[in-house]
């Protein structure tokens, strides 16, 4: 069933849904939030809020029993919101996610959602991103009894502010936002025998066909022409496979923008759709979930994806290397030697360090796109979540402002990143005997230097990796995100693109 969601400006008890979640604040605001709900519910709130020990703190969960109250509700939760002075947007959209997981707990069908005491501009938009996020389920391969009985079918937020288009276009564009990171989290999800470097690209080409009006198009290079191109780099990952690998090309313009001055940006993303390990071939225990790593390409497609919705003022290449990296007699070899895209010879050291090869061909293709900014993004090295932890990507960039501005638009988005440093003294571990570079170093600061690797192949362009080894995937639900694939990152990226946007229109024009 697919997910519904409506504004309405009614009192929060009123809403006619069967779950009520309202999010409350903490310290001084605490009172003044609660005095209406305390007139409505009476005692059965006080005495909920003493048994929980429910004082607003962030991530506290209030259970109120509603029986013979005025409330429409057949079960209402309060969810602690923190302080009021300091709440930022992310914690709206956490609300809206709680909403959602704690409706489907109670095999609930409608959910309503709102805030009491608060008012931030946007909270709509929020809630309603955080509604669908919290609500994703992957039952694609499921039947009979594994199949969910009770869908969340229906979602309302709550509003006080007067109804009206613009505040009905903002929950609209909220949730097919939310959608599009869902979209992420499907194609991570599916099983390799299903997605394999092919039927990504027949994905991201129907994301752009579908979206055609809205600026998407899309153009995929198949093995041939990665070949006659000189893209030795994506084609020796590719050769151990029967799946052909792909370089993806997809790009947004705003219609009516062909000669219109605009940022110029791209996004790249790792699409493994399968990771043996290669010739240096992986343990058996847990190679499954390497069906995940093109975590990175389906941020790409689910970014696209939502810039047909934010429609910014922006020429955005979403640029995808795709290939499934097998072992069979045609597979590359450690001590084999290739002269990338770009130019540079690389030696082969260890094939299961095959992401950023993909990449490095992916990257100067983006170079030659005459971009101002490259970001890549991908589930490049264990290393980095031996480093942060699973839940925290690191990012490393070529220049301090531009890190800066990514680390600025995490925070906006909620999205865990740490800023890394390139370590000039590792690059070292990269010089070869035989070839220009090998493409991996020894053991110590493994995500670093597979970062000044990637860097070979950028130039001059302002260029940032975003390593999402660890919260590409989750072995369970958190935050907003899903257990399995997650969609980090995309929000992160659709802040950046529009700090790009607004930073662009405050340029004064040119003279002369």
């Amino acid at each position: 069933m697919e997910l519904k969601i409506s504004l309405v400006a009614t009192p929060p008890l009123l809403a006619l849904a069967e779950v009520l979640v309202l999010g409350i604040p903490s310290g001084a605001a605490l009172k003044k939030a609660l005095a209406p709900l305390t007139k409505e519910l009476g005692s059965q709130l006080t005495k909920a809020l003493k048994r929980s020990e429910f004082a607003g703190k962030k991530g506290e969960l209030c259970d109120v029993p509603v029986h013979g109250t005025s409330a429409k509700a057949t079960r209402i939760a309060l969810v602690g919101l923190g302080d009021a002075a300091s709440l930022e947007g992310p914690e709206l959209r956490r609300l809206g996610a709680r909403a959602s997981r704690f409706a489907r707990s109670l095999n609930a069908t409608t959910v309503a959602v709102a805030t009491v005491g608060i008012e931030l501009e946007g909270a709509e938009r929020l809630l309603a991103e955080g509604i669908v996020l919290g609500a994703y389920r992957f039952e694609k391969y499921r039947t009979g009894d594994r199949v969910s009985k009770f869908p969340l079918g229906k979602a309302l937020v709550v509003t006080t502010r007067r109804v009206d288009a613009a505040l009905k276009q903002q929950v609209a564009d909220g949730q097919r936002v939310a959608d599009a990171i869902c979209l992420a989290r499907d194609l991570i999800n599916l099983a390799p025998n299903d997605l394999y470097p092919e039927a990504l690209a027949d994905y991201a080409q129907k994301v752009c066909t579908d979206r055609k009006e809205a600026g998407l198009s899309c153009t995929v290079l198949k093995h041939a022409e990665l070949k006659k191109r000189g893209m030795n780099l994506i084609d020796a990952v590719g050769r151990g496979s029967r799946r052909s690998p792909v370089l993806i090309h997809m790009k947004y313009r705003p219609p009516g923008s062909k000669k219109e001055a605009l940022p110029k940006l791209a996004f790249v993303g790792k699409g493994i759709t399968f990771d043996t390990g290669g010739i240096c071939i992986k343990p058996a225990p847990g190679m499954e979930e390497m069906k995940g790593d093109m975590g990175g390409a389906a941020n790409v497609v689910a970014f696209m994806a939502a810039l047909a919705v934010t429609q910014p003022r922006a020429e955005i290449h979403g640029i995808i290397a795709a290939a499934e990296n097998m072992p069979d007699g045609e597979a590359y070899r450690p001590g084999d030697i290739f002269t990338s895209y770009q130019g540079k010879t690389v030696e082969i050291i260890n094939t299961d360090a095959e992401g950023r090869l993909v990449l490095a061909d992916a990257l100067h293709y983006a170079v030659e796109q005459g971009v101002e900014m490259i970001l890549d993004n991908a589930t490049l090295t264990g290393a980095c979540v031996v480093a942060l932890g699973p839940t925290v990507s690191g990012y490393f960039s070529n220049r301090s402002d531009l890190a800066a501005r990514v680390g600025a638009a995490a925070g906006r988005a909620g999205e865990a990143m740490w800023h890394m440093p390139l370590v000039e003294d590792l690059r070292d571990m990269l010089k070869s005997d035989w070839a220009d570079l090998k493409h991996v170093g020894d053991r110590w600061g493994g995500s670093i230097t597979a970062a000044l690797f990637l860097r070979e192949f950028v130039g001059e362009t302002p260029w940032v990796h975003v390593d999402i080894a660890g919260p590409s995937m989750a072995n369970k639900v958190y935050d907003v995100y899903a257990k399995g694939g997650t969609g980090h990152g995309v929000l992160t990226y659709l802040q950046l693109v529009d700090d790009f946007v607004q930073n662009s229109a405050s340029k004064p024009a040119a003279v002369g």
